[in-house]
C-alpha cells in the first residue's frame, strides 16, 4: 500500500495518527471500536480539525480531514479515504490479513465502496434534525451540498468584519 504522492515513501510506519470527525456518531463508534482492538502499530485517534490535530500536524490540510478520513504515519506518510482505512486495518493485529487483501486492485474497489457507503450514511441517514448540521467551529453540512465553511453566525447582528 503506497502513501500519497509527495510523502515519505518506503519509511516504516510505527505509529499512525488517525483523524476522525468527533461530531459524527458513526466516526466515534469506529474510534471506540479501534480503541478496543489489539494493535501491531500504535494508533493516536485525534478529532479532525481540532487544536490537537493542528498542533500535531501543522502542514496538513485540516479542512480536507473533515471530509475524508485521514491517517498520518510517523514519518509523514499521508493516507486518505479508502487507503486510510486499509492502513488502519493493517495496524490491527486481527485485521492485517484483511488489509493485505484490500490493498489488491479488487480489494481496493471493495474498500472504496465501503468508504463511499459510510459517506452516504453520514450524508443521508444521519440528518441531524432533517435539514443539515452546523458545527460550533463554523462548518455546516447540507444534504446534497456537503460540507461548507460558513464562519461565525450573524444572528445577533454582531458580525466580525475581518
Amino acid at each position: 500500500m503506497a502513501p500519497a504522492p509527495g510523502t515519505t515513501a518506503g519509511a516504516p510506519v510505527r505509529r499512525l495518527t488517525v483523524l476522525y470527525d468527533a461530531e459524527c456518531s458513526l466516526c466515534t463508534h469506529v474510534r471506540d471500536w479501534l480503541l478496543r482492538q489489539p494493535r501491531l502499530v500504535e494508533l493516536d485517534l485525534v478529532p479532525a480539525g481540532s487544536d490537537e490535530a493542528r498542533r500535531r500536524l501543522p502542514g496538513l490540510n485540516h479542512a480536507a480531514t473533515l471530509d475524508e478520513v485521514t491517517a498520518v504515519g510517523d514519518a509523514g506518510q499521508v493516507y486518505r479515504g479508502a487507503a486510510a482505512w486499509v492502513v488502519v486495518l493493517w495496524a490491527l493485529r486481527e485485521h492485517r490479513a484483511l488489509a493485505h487483501r484490500l490493498s489488491t486492485p479488487a480489494g481496493a474497489r471493495l474498500a472504496r465502496g465501503a468508504v463511499l457507503a459510510a459517506a452516504k450514511w453520514r450524508g443521508g441517514r444521519q440528518r441531524w434534525g432533517g435539514n443539515g448540521y452546523r458545527r460550533a467551529d463554523g462548518w455546516v453540512y447540507e444534504p446534497g451540498l456537503g460540507w461548507m465553511y460558513a464562519g461565525p453566525g450573524c444572528d445577533d447582528g454582531a458580525c466580525a468584519t475581518g
